[in-house]
């Protein structure tokens, strides 16, 4: 049986037809889209894709700008309809404070920010500071995307697809 709300797709963007991507699966689809804009757009831009975006059954916004345009964050920010989730932004424990005031959320990955206490400790900071919280992967085995399970219950969202990305997995069952 399927939970309610599934199928989520998360949508990489970063391309000079975002929205037109976008409307081209809508063809096909109405289920929940959430996108990564992978560091492709500006502040404008994802100011002005928001609201039209928010139309077309999106959830979120993950990293629309580069993580050097600071300042384009806080403006995005501020005038963005949709929740913003940093990720390029949020690597390590250090970096969920300066994420505050640029991203409603953060993305934390077991594979950058250096494991499971790690990802605990960058999860309560977060909480902190009112933000929300995403766990991902990379491009990985179910060996280490199993491990995002244990911190579950404090996520707001996740992303364990990483491992139907590859040839072949090196665990079974998992």
């Amino acid at each position: 049986k399927e939970m309610p709300g599934w199928p989520v797709y998360k949508i990489k963007l970063g391309t000079a037809d975002d929205l037109g991507i976008i409307r081209e699966l809508r063809r096909h689809t109405d289920t929940l889209f959430r996108v990564d804009a992978n560091c492709g757009w500006t502040a404008d831009q994802t100011i002005e894709y928001a609201p039209i975006v928010r139309d077309m059954n999106v959830e979120f916004i993950e990293q629309p700008l580069p993580p050097q345009d600071r300042e384009g964050a806080r403006r995005a920010f501020a005038g963005s309809v949709l929740p913003l989730i940093a990720d390029e932004n949020c690597v390590i424990e250090s970096d969920v404070d300066r994420c505050a005031g640029c991203f409603h959320g953060i993305n934390i990955k077991l594979m950058k920010c250096g494991g499971l206490a790690v990802a605990r400790r960058m999860a309560a900071r977060a909480r902190e500071l009112g933000l929300q919280v995403m766990a991902g992967c990379m491009t990985e085995s179910t060996v280490g995307i199993s491990a995002l399970a244990q911190i579950l219950p404090l996520l707001d969202y996740v992303d364990m697809d990483g491992a139907v990305l590859i040839a072949r997995d090196i665990a079974d069952g998992v």
